[in-house]
């Protein structure tokens, strides 16, 4: 039987395990969820090269997939969105065909797995992706293939969110193929790009029309642009989730590193629960805040609006869900429970019926949460 004073030093110690840096094999062995990634933002270099050379794109920088890295992320982080939006160019030119679709969703979702992710939601705008012919369905469907292949081989879940462009003018055609796909795999639709000059608002047909399909709507806003992106976003066109949404800091009075009181709208969306999409690394490189330690993401996570984490662009920001987890630990000092919260948050967030929802959290997250801790008290038992 051990003593008062074991007990008591197995606590100590039981309590620093828990609070101690966490490495990234750790962090890959938590279950996550992922729900802002761009599949034209993920494409591993060595592939980009191959379909260059497959269908004689020669714009690539480079042919060397290191370097091709190093070029993607120096460009991307610039600290300026329309910059960091440039390397799509070479993403895109080599996704033109359905066998490059299927194979960038199938890569996406193996590398995910790896990860540790149960689930995920990628994004794309199938407008980019037509200039060799394929239709806007022979692009959707490509991409649900390589999903459902990657489901069968890794048992990772996902779902594709369509794109509408703010800078075009098709966003009501997006919103009908998103809802054509609904019983295959689509499960929602989003408005990306610069936001500078290009409202939510100006898009109000497409997401009325998703309003009325009861289907399910995010946002990129607050991002490139303030508060007022964000409010247009939920008021206008009706987001039940928003991507990034940085800017909501605007509308809130932070005295001494403390909340001192949240306007209307940061207020509305705390009360709704309205869901927030964070990329921290991506945020820094787009200029979006200027550092992490000056990100929101703390201060919202505190006040208990529904938050999570995300990458993003993988290839971009030179990222994955695991850095963007260490990078949390790192500079805000999350713990276990924390990084619990927020892959619930994410799950609670995710567009999947209720039920499914409910299952992935108590029969997979949760299970998956207390697995964990109890291995981290057998080890420390172990260590007394």
């Amino acid at each position: 039987m051990p003593c008062p004073e074991d007990k008591l030093r197995f606590a100590v110690q039981f309590l620093q395990i828990v609070a101690m840096k966490f490495d990234r094999a750790f962090l890959k062995s938590l279950p996550n969820v992922l729900v802002l990634e761009h599949l034209d933002g993920v494409r591993r270099p060595r592939t980009i090269i191959e379909l260059a050379r497959e269908t004689g794109y020669s714009g690539l920088p480079t042919e060397d997939p290191h370097q091709l890295a190093i070029w993607f992320y120096q460009g991307a982080n610039k600290g300026s969105l329309p910059e960091y939006l440039r390397g799509f160019a070479h993403t895109i030119a080599v996704m033109q065909t359905e066998e490059a679709l299927e194979r960038a969703a199938y890569e996406q979702a193996e590398d995910l797995s790896e990860e540790g992710v149960v689930y995920f939601e990628t994004r794309f705008a199938p407008i980019f992706h037509t200039r060799q012919g394929l239709t806007h369905q022979q692009v959707v469907a490509a991409v649900l293939k390589g999903l459902e292949r990657g489901r069968r081989d890794f048992g990772i879940h996902s779902g594709l969110i369509i794109c509408a462009m703010r800078n075009m003018n098709v966003s009501l055609d997006m919103a009908e193929l998103a809802v054509d796909f609904r019983q295959r795999g689509v499960v929602g639709l989003d408005l990306a790009g610069e936001e500078g000059g290009y409202p939510p608002k100006k898009h109000v047909e497409a997401f009325h029309f998703i309003q009325r399909e009861n289907f399910n709507i995010t946002i990129h806003a607050g991002e490139g642009y303030g508060k007022e992106s964000i409010w247009q976003a939920i008021q206008y066109c009706g987001a039940h989730r928003i991507g990034h949404a940085t800017r909501l800091i605007d509308d809130i009075t932070v005295a001494d590193g403390k909340v001192v009181k949240l306007g209307d709208l940061a207020q509305y969306v705390l009360d709704k629960r309205i869901p927030l999409e964070i990329c921290l690394l991506s945020n820094v490189h787009t200029g979006a805040t200027p550092s992490l330690a000056e990100h929101p993401f703390k201060l919202l996570y505190e006040q208990k609006f529904r938050v999570m984490l995300n990458t993003d662009n993988r290839l971009m920001s030179n990222t994955t869900l695991t850095r963007e987890f260490e990078v949390a630990a790192e500079t805000f000092d999350l713990s276990l429970e924390d990084f619990e919260k927020l892959t619930i948050n994410a799950m609670k967030s995710a567009f999947l019926p209720y039920d499914e929802r409910c299952r992935f959290i108590y029969s997979v997250l949760k299970p998956g949460y207390r697995d964990t801790r109890e291995r981290m008290k057998r080890n420390a038992e172990v260590s007394i």
